[in-house]
């Protein structure tokens, strides 16, 4: 597969697009964001998922079906290109011996073991990026990194490191995964934004899982509304425990604290329990209409 196929070109959006990262293989979340979807009215072309499909929950193969069903975009996360290759682990980047890396041989191998060939196949077939133009705004759909699926990028990440990654993907608009915890950053005239997963709570102290709604108005502002996802979380808990799963992931699911926190920078550390809250929408302007100002931090 060339780097050219590896890249999904979805055209131009002149609506409202729904992103969101990590189903996790929980079932549960994954057809409560596909009923809010369609009360929304948003169709599924124009709802992309960042990746990792299959990871911590119980029912890796059966939201497979369902997004496939749904028929949205998928980007293949690092679960996605290290289960359509058979590998050892799950690529996930975390360092070797941590707390993360132990909990992780017991959900990976679950998951090599519950999805079918065909659905690995599915996975290895998926793009390593996704990009589109809404209005103005020429977007970039990656997981981790653009050319590292497992690069955690946080909130709290150098700038310059988000830099490159945007002059990297020749993008205004940079939407990412992998790390788990949502937010949005202007980066010098561009945006960052990473709309959380709905697999797992955010470490945040809450059940709630998110995504998010982009849009572009009339003058040709983007607009981002963070969302947050209430659904039975009780039954994805019970379903891990019910498959061997009863471990702290399973505990998150309703604690919403994460049993590890080794991926996280001190920053990150630190908000473990804080309620997570951002304004109704975030607006900003496009890169052409920045051109004679300084927008490192353009919130209109």
């Amino acid at each position: 597969m060339t780097l050219m196929q590896k890249t999904l070109d979805l055209g131009t959006f002149d609506d409202t697009v729904l992103v969101f990262g990590g189903p996790y293989g929980n079932l549960q979340a994954t057809l409560a964001l596909r009923k809010q979807a369609e009360a929304l009215g948003v169709t599924p072309d124009r709802v992309i998922c960042t990746g990792d499909v299959a990871a911590y929950c119980a029912e890796p193969q059966e939201v497979v079906e369902a997004l496939r069903d749904w028929g949205v975009q998928v980007l293949m996360g690092n679960c996605e290109e290290s289960l359509a290759a058979d590998a050892a682990d799950c690529g996930c980047g975390f360092t070797a011996g941590s707390q993360c890396a132990v909990l992780s041989e017991d959900w990976y191998s679950y998951c090599r073991q519950a999805l079918t060939a065909e659905a690995r196949a599915w996975m290895g077939a998926l793009p390593r990026r996704i990009q589109f133009r809404l209005g103005p705004w020429r977007a970039a759909v990656i997981h981790g990194g653009a050319e590292r699926l497992n690069r955690f990028i946080f909130a709290s990440t150098p700038l310059e490191i988000k830099q490159e990654e945007i002059a990297h993907c020749d993008a205004d608009l940079m939407i990412a995964g992998h790390c788990g915890i949502p937010f949005t950053q202007a980066v010098n005239g561009a945006v960052w934004h990473n709309p959380g997963v709905i697999g797992m709570p955010a470490n945040g102290g809450s059940p709630d899982v998110w995504w998010a709604l982009l849009r572009v108005d009339s003058e040709g502002q983007l607009r981002i509304r963070h969302q947050r996802l209430s659904y039975d979380y009780r039954v994805a808990q019970e379903r891990m425990r019910h498959s061997g799963l009863d471990n702290g992931y399973a505990s998150a699911l309703s604690s919403g604290l994460w049993p590890s926190m080794d991926v996280l920078p001190a920053a990150e550390r630190t908000q473990q329990g804080e309620s997570l809250s951002f304004p109704e929408e975030l607006v900003f302007q496009a890169r052409d209409a920045c051109d004679s100002a300084d927008c490192t931090n353009q919130i209109v």
